[in-house]
């Protein structure tokens, strides 16, 4: 099973381990409902995930979304707790250095939804955008990541065209 594989082996848990974390954290009623939410963007409170990795628990106000990113090299995975979420992803692994404008093939987009109890793992490559695409309700999820983020890069998109935006670092949103 690909998510079973540890990104640094015996360091830390496996994807599918991050998933199970963020699948059990999800259910933790008191937990998920005492994260203030914020009619006018997303909130979140960190965690403390299992064996080193980083967690978050994130409120999404209705019709908002992350923009295109990814985990700098991370494994991880999130649940969704309540509400819906819609994950867009790209069904491709792109090169983490050298470029700053990429022209994607056809056939690379992927979309799911990720009702209340439904999650997803993810390998290190891994392209994406969440979304809370509803007009009326707030969602929140449990997001995990090993080894704990060393950065995220910034995408935006135009058709089959992704450019680098930016790279953020921990400091900047812990």
């Amino acid at each position: 099973m690909p998510g079973a594989e540890r990104p640094h082996p015996a360091t830390g848990p496996t994807a599918a381990e991050l998933l199970d974390f963020a699948r059990r954290t999800a259910t933790d009623q008191e937990l998920v409902g005492a994260l203030p939410l914020d009619p006018e963007g997303r909130t979140w409170t960190r965690l403390d995930g299992p064996g080193g990795s980083e967690a978050w628990l994130i409120g999404w106000p209705p019709g908002t979304g992350t923009g295109w990113h990814d985990h700098g090299g991370s494994w991880g995975a999130f649940a969704t707790a309540t509400g819906e979420l819609t994950e867009q992803s790209l069904a491709a692994q792109l090169p983490t250095e050298g470029w700053r404008t990429l022209e994607l093939a056809e056939g690379v987009d992927r979309e799911r939804r990720l009702p209340s109890g439904r999650g997803r793992a993810f390998g290190p490559h891994h392209v994406h955008q969440v979304l809370n695409l509803s007009a009326e309700e707030h969602a929140v999820s449990v997001h995990a990541y090993y080894p704990p983020l060393p950065l995220m890069r910034r995408y935006s998109r135009t058709g089959p065209v992704l450019r680098l935006e930016d790279i953020e670092r921990p400091e900047e949103w812990a």
